[in-house]
């Protein structure tokens, strides 16, 4: 066992001595050791209740006898950290997590481990550590949260955020407003829709290293509860049978993961997070891959912010594994791959039914043909861009409009507020990259209000930042390089002619090269926006956003 290099033999009784002074009987010690990584905490709505899910998982330990030991991580509410500085804190805390995880490993040799996220970061983080480690692993999340009810609509966090936008363009009175963020989220649990925290927790079971039901089972469910059980008793199989992350985390699991990606719709944020887990496993995923993928599979599941249902609501029509049944019957995925079950895909996928085709619909009733996510390339992004197209109107697809250019997020969503957008406008926000913002911010309180004064259909919102997985419309972001490494987009000026096209794969900046060239001429980067600590020291390490902006590998 790897935990005897901590425990067995004589020169080992002082560690011993330890274990014994937290009141580890000699018998627990003997045990297999399963590191428990609980990211609970009382700032996030998703991870208030994981102090539970994680007893469920040491019960599941105990029972199948191993010694279950538990341990922390931090963890960010996006939802809270949104539109203020807090937000460029919320990408650069997924390598932190990252780190932390491998530190605890490694500084105590743990025989497995069982990972506790829920949220967006928290997520992607932990499974970049599991494959770095690659040693015995389960994820299980604490669940998606119900969604809201207001005199018989249903909302969720999205709904409040739009809201604003209505308020001020005088669309909705702002007693509706309150209504709205008293019951929009009803209790614990990741946000109620198809968001980066959920995507994520769906991709975790996708990639095999998620047990059935990981991605939808709702938090406050009793199955979530026997769920956490089940990981914890199947860690012990796993450290039994040397089963690894890397063992089932391969390039077919990847693209596994990418095809239920692009049929669920999932959030903009799996184009940054699925290439940094892979690259933990020694896996390049370029990001033609998503597109590649995306023309082959279709788009079956219309999910909150793009369409009516939720989590809950996938879950009732079977989950993921019902939708990777319905890909497996158009062989569009691989079904030969090992999951933490200790299955293949398709031993796991044996009798699953679809319980709801409107919720997971046949693949000639798909709601797109293509899948949820595009990546653009052109002038303005040559190392690529990302928009949700599922969540595009029509009408928005392939459009052409004028700059109006901002170099922050505060300066657009004043704009937007303050009534100064104009139907055809392409919004341009840069120096929010993973460099330049630094930490590349969701741009969730611009989109919602764009929304909100009923723009959606209308409005273009381009950007070297990022997006929530709860946002909506013709909104680009990741756009590589960024402004703050010299990327066009830092030389757009107002007025300028953008053009989008979407289904061509295209974002091009109508402007003479020549003209490009004398804007170029005596351009310096702009002096940090922070310039101490954390943030400042990832702004110096980070890459691309199209590498995942995951740290450089020289320094």
């Amino acid at each position: 066992m790897r935990s005897d290099a901590m425990k067995k033999g004589l020169e080992k009784a002082p560690h011993r001595s330890l274990f014994k002074a937290m009141g580890l009987t000699d018998e627990e010690i003997r045990r297999p050791m399963v590191g428990i990584a609980n990211s609970a905490n009382e700032i996030i709505p998703g991870h208030i209740h994981l102090d539970k899910i994680a007893q469920a998982v040491k019960a599941g330990v105990r029972l199948a006898g191993g010694t279950p030991i538990e341990f922390s991580t931090i963890g960010v509410c996006d939802g809270i950290a949104m539109n203020h500085e807090g937000m460029k804190y919320s990408l650069c805390s997924r390598e932190l997590i990252a780190d932390s995880v491998e530190i605890m490993a490694k500084a105590h040799p743990f025989d497995g481990l069982v990972m506790i996220p829920n949220c967006d970061k928290i997520v992607p983080g932990m499974l970049m550590a599991a494959l770095r480690l690659n040693i015995p692993t389960i994820v299980v999340s604490g669940g998606p949260m119900l969604a809201g009810r207001l005199g018989g609509r249903v909302i969720d966090l999205i709904t409040v955020f739009e809201g604003v936008g209505g308020v001020k363009a005088g669309r909705l009175a702002e007693e509706e407003l309150t209504r709205m963020e008293d019951c929009a989220c009803p209790g614990c649990g990741s946000c109620a829709g198809m968001f980066t925290a959920n995507s994520m927790n769906c991709l975790t079971e996708a990639l095999g290293l998620g047990l059935p039901g990981n991605g939808t089972i709702p938090a406050v469910a009793a199955a979530r509860y026997r769920l956490a059980k089940e990981a914890g008793m199947q860690i012990m199989r796993l450290i039994d049978k040397g089963i690894t992350p890397r063992q089932i985390a391969s390039q077919d699991a990847f693209e596994n993961a990418i095809a239920v990606d692009m049929a669920l719709g999932c959030s903009t944020n799996t184009v940054l997070h699925v290439p940094a887990i892979a690259r933990e496993a020694k896996i390049d995923l370029s990001l033609e891959s998503f597109n590649k993928i995306s023309a082959r599979v279709p788009h079956l599941c219309s999910l909150s912010p793009a369409g009516p249902h939720r989590l809950e609501d996938l879950d009732a029509a079977g989950g993921v594994q019902a939708v990777m049944a319905r890909l497996a019957s158009a062989k569009l995925i691989h079904p030969k791959v090992l999951t933490v079950t200790g299955k293949s895909l398709g031993q796991n996928l044996k009798g699953v039914q679809v319980a709801d085709p409107e919720v997971i619909r046949t693949l000639d009733r798909a709601y797109h043909a293509e899948g949820g996510i595009a990546i653009l390339f052109g002038n303005l992004a040559p190392e690529g861009a990302v928009v949700k197209q599922s969540a595009v109107a029509p009408e928005m697809l392939v459009n052409a409009g004028r700059a109006r250019v901002f170099d922050s997020e505060e300066e657009a969503t004043d704009a937007i507020l303050g009534g100064q957008i104009r139907k055809g406008d392409v919004i341009v926000v840069r120096y929010e990259g993973p460099k330049g913002g630094p930490g590349m911010r969701e741009m969730l309180t611009p989109t919602s209000a764009i929304v909100g004064m009923g723009l959606g259909g209308d409005v273009a919102l381009i950007t070297d930042g990022r997006f929530s997985g709860g946002s909506k419309g013709a909104a680009i972001g990741h756009v590589s390089p960024e402004a703050a490494d010299g990327g066009l987009i830092a030389f757009v000026e107002e007025g300028d002619v953008i053009e989008i096209n979407i289904p061509a794969k295209r974002l091009n900046l109508k402007v003479p090269a020549a003209e490009i060239k004398r804007r170029r001429k005596g351009w310096r980067p702009p002096e940090p926006k922070i310039k101490e600590g954390y943030a400042y020291r990832y702004s110096k390490m980070v890459s691309s956003g199209a590498k995942g902006a995951v740290f450089k590998e020289e320094f």
